[in-house]
């Protein structure tokens, strides 16, 4: 349960300012939805992935480190890691598994496969895109469980674009369509206020004493 009062004590810490991008910021956030990036070789390329996220709104990251275990790079992220939640998974089942009992379809973005390209793409389903490694793709236990393949439509030579850049393109196009739309693909005032009072905590450096002081004048 959320301590309103706290929460409000806790904002008199912030600037105008601050306070006013929290509200824009929360406002454009959405887990209608989201991005899982399995074993990742390159560190750069899943911290580009989170800042795209907060760029265009997705709240949540998936990141699969069954291969792979890395600490974010935080020059490349630039605070990102912040203000997306990250959820890791140590294997790919584990993390299709979370993500269908959510309720999102499985998105496979492969340049491998006619199903549907980006533009046509059905932004009505809450849906995690999926993007795999930079040279082997995603794996096979992914391509078995996928709902929908995906693809960026390309006319070069090149077959394929940079894991962070095809996040970046996917997401600008689908949280635009999706934002046309009547779909309600906000937070939740009870997901609005969590993150008011996590994005305080990250904030304020004295959180900890704050809260110790409030709670003994009680």
């Amino acid at each position: 349960m959320i301590d309103i009062k706290l929460l409000e004590h806790l904002e008199t810490y912030l600037t105008e300012n601050r306070l006013q991008r929290f509200h824009n910021v929360l406002n454009g956030r959405t887990k209608h939805f989201t991005v899982a990036t399995e074993d990742v070789y390159q560190l750069h390329n899943t911290s580009a992935v989170i800042r795209s996220c907060d760029v265009f709104g997705i709240q949540e990251v998936n990141i699969v480190e069954e291969t792979n275990t890395k600490r974010i790079d935080r020059e490349i992220a630039m605070g990102a890691q912040k203000w997306v939640d990250l959820n890791r998974y140590q294997s790919v089942k584990e993390c299709i598994k979370d993500l269908k009992q959510k309720g999102y379809q499985i998105v496979a973005t492969t340049p491998h496969t006619d199903d549907c390209e980006l533009h046509d793409f059905d932004v009505t389903k809450k849906s995690c895109f999926f993007f795999g490694r930079e040279t082997e793709g995603l794996s096979q236990e992914v391509l078995n469980e996928a709902d929908v393949f995906m693809k960026i439509p390309m006319v070069g030579f090149t077959e394929s674009l940079n894991i962070s850049v095809s996040a970046a393109i996917t997401l600008q196009h689908v949280t635009t369509k999706l934002k046309k739309t009547d779909i309600d693909w906000q937070l939740t005032e009870i997901e609005k206020l969590d993150k008011r009072v996590d994005w305080c905590k990250k904030t304020i450096k004295s959180y900890a004493e704050i809260i110790e002081r409030y709670y003994d004048k009680k």
